[in-house]
């Protein structure tokens, strides 16, 4: 082997001074040639096997591929499917704001001038339709209570004695007179059923208190008052709401809400958690400060989770628009661990190979990507189980 380097050192000077002649250029690159391979064949095995030819490289490839039997497949689902264009939905993303749900709310306040006597229900309680939530007492509900029963007993005694026995006139201004007083109990704030049993004596005197009920399921979301407090009409005593589905309040730029619709497929973002949604109202007035206009969604709250004044990301799907693409469950893209994104492809039954993509958008759960052609076999679900396989074996794989 020395006597080759030997000669490769002779001939280099030859070659600067011999530069202008062909025939001695090829010659000694040709004798140069035999004893770069001459060396090469006195190398040892293992030095070829680290070395940068072609070799290495094969070996590297065949490191970067994960290996699984069927019970492996088996136990951690693995999904292997065939890339295949479909059609994906545009997406128009825009900031939004979770709000109560105004169809679902309810406010309690009462009619008249009255006193907070007592307290049946606390911020935060969940109600029940015709529960008790507060008693009043008023000055002006113990003259309409003392009235009303004086009307009742006339028009009783009147109806007894029958049209045969008094004039059509009286029998009329008792039976008016009787109407007009249980009307003024319920608009003072006493229900139907309060003011009948009041009227049939079974209730109680003319006291003056009377009882504010909860129009509807929900959560006591306020109850801005003290006991013993004077309130007036209209004051809100109680908000109640059903909390179990909200509204997004998404600012949409007025060139994209043309591609809106009622109805419009549409998802929430917060705090990583997507919630999904469709749009149910399109404001049609533009917001004067942000010039943008206001899309309704309707989401679901199950948990109790959301509340309003949140800040989300919504993103509303453009079906109409939507393009054939090749799109992958999105925990079928992850990231390498140079950071890029990969899939992993199937070269045969069991053989998986982490392959780099550019990831163009998200939508949804799907993940549209490029770099891939139609047809390749790709892991769609259990990704992540082939990729920790694949760090078990000690390889960090950089697929440029």
């Amino acid at each position: 082997m020395n006597a080759y380097r030997i000669t490769s050192l002779l001939v280099l000077p030859a070659l600067l001074w011999a530069g202008p002649f062909h025939a001695a250029e090829e010659h000694d690159h040709d004798h140069d040639a035999t004893a770069e391979t001459a060396t090469r064949a006195d190398e040892p095995d293992g030095e070829e096997a680290h070395g940068d030819g072609d070799g290495h490289e094969h070996g590297h490839e065949e490191a970067a591929n994960v290996r699984l039997d069927a019970d492996q497949l088996s136990s951690a689902g693995i999904a292997v499917a065939p890339l295949a264009p479909r059609a994906v939905a545009d997406v128009i993303e825009a900031p939004g704001e979770i709000r109560l749900n105004a169809y679902a709310t309810s406010q309690v306040t009462s009619r008249i001038e009255a006193q907070v006597v007592a307290r049946h229900a606390r911020l935060g309680d969940h109600v029940k339709k015709g529960q008790k939530l507060v008693t009043l007492s008023s000055v002006a509900m113990a003259e309409a209570q003392g009235e009303a029963q004086v009307a009742a007993q006339e028009w009783n005694r009147v109806r007894k004695l029958g049209r045969k026995v008094v004039s059509e006139r009286r029998y009329l201004e008792a039976r008016i007179a009787w109407q007009q007083a249980r009307a003024r109990l319920i608009a003072y704030g006493m229900t139907e059923q309060q003011a009948d049993r009041l009227l049939a004596g079974s209730g109680r005197s003319a006291d003056g208190r009377f009882g504010l009920l909860s129009p509807q399921d929900g959560t006591v979301i306020r109850d801005d008052f003290i006991l013993g407090q004077m309130v007036t009409p209209g004051q809100l005593l109680f908000e109640i709401t059903d909390e179990s589905r909200l509204w997004v309040e998404a600012r949409v730029r007025p060139e994209d809400a043309s591609h809106v619709a009622v109805g419009t497929r549409a998802e929430v973002e917060i705090d990583g958690q997507r919630i999904a949604g469709k749009v149910i109202q399109i404001h049609h007035a533009l917001d004067e400060a942000t010039r943008t206009l206001a899309v309704r969604i309707e989401i679901p709250n199950p948990d109790d989770r959301l509340h309003p004044g949140q800040f989300v990301t919504a993103r509303l799907f453009n079906e109409d628009a939507a393009k054939p693409v090749l799109a992958l469950p999105l925990d079928a893209v992850l990231r390498s661990p140079d950071g890029d994104w990969q899939v992993f492809v199937e070269h045969e039954p069991g053989e998986f190979e982490p392959t780099e993509v550019e990831l163009i958008r998200q939508v949804g759960n799907l993940a549209v990507i490029d770099g891939l052609k139609p047809g390749t076999r790709v892991v769609t679900r259990g990704a992540f189980f082939v990729q920790s396989e694949l760090a078990k074996s000690g390889f960090a794989v950089h697929n440029h």
